[in-house]
C-alpha cells in the first residue's frame, strides 16, 4: 500500500478505509479461534491486490466466540470516522457459509438507492467481499470449511455519524462500513463523487425524472430565498458539474436544471466541467473576450482584467451598457457545453444568480 501521495505540491499520509479495518478485525479473530492464542496483527489483502499488516487491539475470548477492533486510521485525511475503533466478533457456526452483519455503531439502510438492501447493515459489498475473502483465506490456511459468523459493530458508531451524511443518505443509527480500495487517499476525489452518485442514486429510486443540481451552500440559499423549489431531488453538486451529468445520462434522467453563480457558470461557458480553482480560472478572459465583441475599448477590457471577483464585472458590464448582451452569450454557451456533456440526451436548464443583482438570465 502507498504510504503517501502529493496532492497541490503537499505530501500528505495516506489511511485504511473502515472496510479495511472491519477485515482486519474478523481475520484476525477469526485465527485467534483457529489457534486459541492472541495476535497482535494481521495482514490483510487488499481490493486493490497488495497486502496490508494492521495492529490488532482488545482482544477477548468468550464462549460465544472471539472479538478483536481495528483503530481507524484515516492518514491525513480530514474523515470524520479517525480513530474509531472497529471491532469485529466472530464465532463458527455449521452453515458452511460466512455470515456478516452489523451491530451496535452500524447504520441501517432505510431506502433504497444504496450498496446495501433496505433493512441490512450498512456495510457496503466491497468491504463485504474483502471480509469474505480473507475470512475464506485465513480458514483454508488452518484447514476449516464449517461456516462463519461475523458481527461487526463500533460502540462510537451512532454519535460519530451525527457528523457524516448518513441520515441524509437514509442510513440510521451509526456509520457504513465502506470502502472501495481498502485505502483512504487524502482528500480524495473519487471518494467525494462516489458520494455524488449515491445521493443520485437515491434521488433517482425515489421515483424521480428531474434534477435540481447546484454547486453549494450559496446556491442552496438563493434557491430557498429566490426560487422556492428546492425538494428531494436536489443535487449539491460541488465543482463536480461533469461527473453529475455523466451519472445523470448513465441513470436515464429527462431533466436537469443547474442554479449556480456567474463566477461558477463563466468557467463552464468556456467548457470547463470541474469548476475547481486548482484546474484553472480564466473568468475574466472570458468576461473581456464577450465584452470585447459587444464593443468594450482596450481600457474596459484593462479593468475586467484586474478584477478579483465576478460580481465588480457586473458593476463595470452595467456601466457599460453591454451586461445583457454578455450574460446572454456566457448562458449560450455554459448551455452548450452542457448540452455536449450530456450528448442532448437529457433536457437541460440553466439559471444564474448573482449575490448583489440576483437573478441573471
Amino acid at each position: 500500500m502507498k504510504e503517501y501521495m502529493v496532492k497541490n505540491g503537499k505530501k500528505l499520509r495516506c489511511g485504511f478505509t473502515t472496510g479495511t479495518c472491519a477485515t482486519a478485525a474478523a481475520t484476525a479473530a477469526a485465527a485467534m479461534l483457529f489457534t486459541g492464542e492472541t495476535v497482535e496483527n494481521v495482514s490483510v489483502k487488499l481490493p486493490i491486490g497488495e497486502m496490508l499488516s494492521i495492529n490488532i487491539m482488545n482482544p477477548c475470548f468468550d464462549l460465544e466466540g472471539v472479538s478483536c477492533c481495528v483503530k481507524k486510521d484515516s492518514g491525513d485525511d480530514p474523515d470524520v470516522t479517525d480513530g474509531i475503533l472497529v471491532y469485529a466478533k466472530v464465532k463458527l457456526d455449521d452453515t458452511g457459509e460466512i455470515n456478516i452483519d452489523g451491530g451496535i455503531g452500524i447504520g441501517r439502510v432505510t431506502q433504497k438507492g444504496l450498496d446495501c438492501p433496505v433493512g441490512g447493515a450498512a456495510i457496503n459489498s466491497v468491504p463485504k467481499k474483502m471480509i469474505t475473502e480473507n475470512l475464506l483465506r485465513i480458514s483454508q490456511q488452518y484447514k476449516y470449511n464449517g461456516g462463519i459468523d461475523v458481527l461487526i459493530y463500533v460502540p462510537e458508531g451512532e454519535e460519530r455519524a451525527k457528523k457524516t451524511f448518513n441520515s441524509h443518505l437514509g442510513i440510521t443509527g451509526g456509520i457504513s462500513i465502506i470502502g472501495t480500495t481498502g485505502i483512504v487517499e487524502p482528500m480524495s476525489e473519487k471518494a467525494l463523487v462516489d458520494s455524488l452518485k449515491l445521493e443520485i442514486n437515491i434521488i433517482k429510486e425515489k421515483g424521480y425524472e428531474r434534477l435540481l443540481a447546484f454547486p453549494g451552500n450559496y446556491a442552496e440559499r438563493f434557491i430557498d430565498q429566490t426560487l422556492g423549489i428546492r425538494g428531494e431531488n436536489s443535487l449539491k453538486f460541488s465543482n463536480y458539474l461533469g461527473e453529475v451529468l455523466d451519472y445523470a445520462v448513465e441513470l436515464d434522467f429527462k431533466e436537469i436544471l443547474i442554479v449556480g453563480h456567474i463566477g461558477k457558470i463563466v468557467k463552464v461557458a468556456g467548457g470547463m466541467m470541474n469548476t475547481h480553482s486548482n484546474n484553472g480560472d480564466f473568468r475574466m478572459e472570458i468576461f473581456s473576450c464577450y465584452s470585447a465583441l459587444y464593443g468594450a475599448d482596450k481600457e474596459v477590457i484593462k479593468e475586467i482584467l484586474s478584477c478579483v471577483t465576478t460580481e465588480q464585472v457586473l458593476v463595470i458590464l452595467e456601466r457599460e451598457k453591454i451586461y445583457k448582451q454578455v450574460i446572454k452569450k456566457i448562458s449560450e454557451r455554459a448551455e452548450f457545453y452542457i448540452n455536449k456533456r450530456v450528448n442532448n440526451k437529457i433536457k437541460t436548464k440553466l439559471i444564474i444568480y448573482s449575490n448583489d443583482k440576483g437573478l441573471l438570465n
